[in-house]
């Protein structure tokens, strides 16, 4: 086992630990977005659990822990487009007052944007 540090993440096991921890928040966000589109909608679970996720993954990333990992840039991109996709077609169904409506999609827009900024080409 290799330690290169007395940091919780400084080893082999905390790097594979949080390995497996990413690639399951991926995992998650992969499915909910290449699943029914009734599912990413803004009042069901993965309509609320993928921003989530991208943001934990964003926290993670933006520590620069070795083992966490990311999808390249062009996933996001296309889980964005079809995320908001979804939400831009259901949410007035939902009766959103204007101000949350705008300021909602705007928070998504970021947490899609700011982990795309950390990922890989």
């Amino acid at each position: 086992m290799g330690t290169w540090g007395s940091g919780n993440f400084d080893d082999d096991t905390a790097a594979d630990h949080l390995s497996g921890l990413t690639d399951r928040l991926i995992a998650e966000v992969t499915e909910a977005i290449s699943g029914d589109p009734v599912g990413i909608e803004p009042d069901e679970y993965w309509g609320v659990a993928v921003p989530c996720n991208l943001e934990l993954l964003h926290l993670i990333a933006r520590q620069n822990y070795v083992g966490a990992s990311l999808p390249d840039r062009t996933t996001i991109a296309g889980w964005k487009s079809r995320y908001l996709a979804v939400w831009d077609r259901t949410i007035d169904g939902l009766e959103p007052g204007p101000e949350y409506r705008q300021q909602r999609r705007a928070t998504l827009v970021r947490t899609f944007d700011q982990l795309a900024e950390l990922a890989k080409e």
